[in-house]
């Protein structure tokens, strides 16, 4: 069955949600701004602190680099957006238990520029920047690299 998709948005947030539409996301406008809505094809995994650093460097040294939502506050917090999460089950229980918090079934994700408490959310890298959207077990590699305290650069993927 179809999920029905809302196509109009008040002002303030209709052209971003347009374009977060047209990329095939499923999004809600909120009092703050408009969410993604996770499901089958996309998902959020925050990581927090250092290791959103980390994880960060991880995933640019190995190319893997996808879009990532910036969370104001006085922690780092990061979201990297996701696919495969219907194969990675291991991998999401891993960083369940280090710890990281996954968004996934319909659990929403404020998309910029969404106003939240600490301030806007914004992109670190936004859509059309980034070359696509990672699978879960990508981040999950990083975040487990950032649990041994490895260097980016040598833990490297091997191609």
């Amino acid at each position: 069955m179809e999920k029905p998709v809302r196509t109009t948005f008040s002002s303030a947030v209709a052209e971003s949600a347009q374009d977060y539409i047209q990329r095939g996301w499923t999004v809600a406008e909120t009092a703050n701004g408009v969410c993604l809505v996770t499901d089958e094809n996309i998902a959020g995994i925050e990581v927090t602190g250092d290791s959103a650093a980390f994880v960060r460097r991880y995933l640019r040294a190995n190319d893997l680099t996808g879009p990532v939502i910036e969370i104001p506050g006085a922690e780092r917090r990061e979201i990297h957006l996701v696919t495969g999460l219907a194969k990675a089950a291991r991998a999401i229980e891993a960083l369940r238990e280090a710890g990281v918090v996954v968004y996934s079934d319909g659990a929403g994700i404020p998309l910029p520029p969404s106003k939240l408490s600490a301030g806007a959310a914004c992109w670190g890298v936004a859509p059309h920047e980034a070359r696509w959207i990672p699978p879960v077990v990508a981040i999950a590699a990083g975040v487990r690299a950032a649990a041994k305290g490895a260097r980016p650069q040598a833990t490297r993927i091997a191609s």
